[in-house]
């Protein structure tokens, strides 16, 4: 058996990256698992197949993450495909590497609306029919360490993931009576697609191991591993709150 039989999961930004493997993570360890997708319907429904002929259970939905109707039919689909909804994790997100005085008003906007405004209407949208069932639930933000550690030339990444960790903090509070619980997961270096441009040039890979105690970047399964935890029921007193998951990074160096 595993650790997630029979929950329901709805997992934001889960075709690719952190994302992927933490849908791969979950559905191997019973889960029932909602993907969204815009424009690579593709892409999801090779993911989807993958845990089919593991043997888990998956769908897709077509959803815009950015608009708070699409993230409750999200939440609805899984009630209808699975019978109830008992985790949602807040995992897309987007970086546009710029400064403050180089940001312009439409990449802000775009960051904020998949990165902030997805979370917290998502994390509505689940808390509502968390309540409404009567017995709890889980809700858990991929955040990063950058929630509350400056990073010089990427601000509207950081102010988003500032206010993830408000919101975590807030709504746990608020939540709390009911049952719900909301934890956030800060990751550091990850190797995925989005950091590309660090893991293909030797030198800044490099310069990034030697700023990490472990010396190495993480991998998405490293990420995944620690939802699966947070999701299995072994952390049910933990909610409001972050789970660091950096390497040391935050110790082992300042100002990268």
């Amino acid at each position: 058996m595993g650790s997630l039989d029979g929950k329901s999961v709805v997992v934001t930004g889960g075709n690719s990256g952190i994302g992927k493997a933490i849908v791969l993570a979950m559905a191997a360890e019973g889960a029932s698992v909602v993907v969204d997708w815009v424009a690579h319907e593709d892409q999801t429904e090779q993911l989807l197949q993958q845990v089919r002929d593991a043997g888990g259970k998956a769908v897709g939905v077509e959803a815009d993450i950015s608009k708070a109707d699409d993230l409750h039919r999200m939440m609805q689909k899984a009630v209808d495909e699975f019978g109830r909804l008992d985790v949602l994790v807040n995992n897309a997100g987007i970086e546009t590497r710029q400064s403050l005085l180089d940001t312009t008003e439409e990449d802000y906007d775009k960051v904020m609306a998949i990165n902030m405004k997805s979370a917290f209407f998502a994390s509505q949208a689940a808390a509502k029919r968390f309540i409404d069932q009567g017995d709890g639930g889980l809700i858990l933000n991929i955040s990063s360490v950058h929630e509350d550690w400056p990073m010089p030339g990427n601000i509207a990444y950081c102010v988003s993931k500032g206010g993830m960790r408000m919101l975590t903090r807030t709504a746990g509070v608020e939540l709390g009576p009911h049952g719900v619980r909301m934890v956030n997961i800060a990751p550091g270096a990850v190797d995925t697609p989005i950091n590309e441009s660090t893991t293909s040039n030797k030198d800044k890979l490099g310069k990034l191991q030697d700023a990490i105690p472990l010396r190495k970047l993480a991998k998405p399964d490293d990420i995944a591993d620690v939802v699966v935890f947070l999701a299995s029921g072994r952390s049910s007193y933990m909610t409001s709150t972050t789970v660091v998951v950096d390497g040391g990074i935050m110790q082992g160096s300042v100002g990268l």
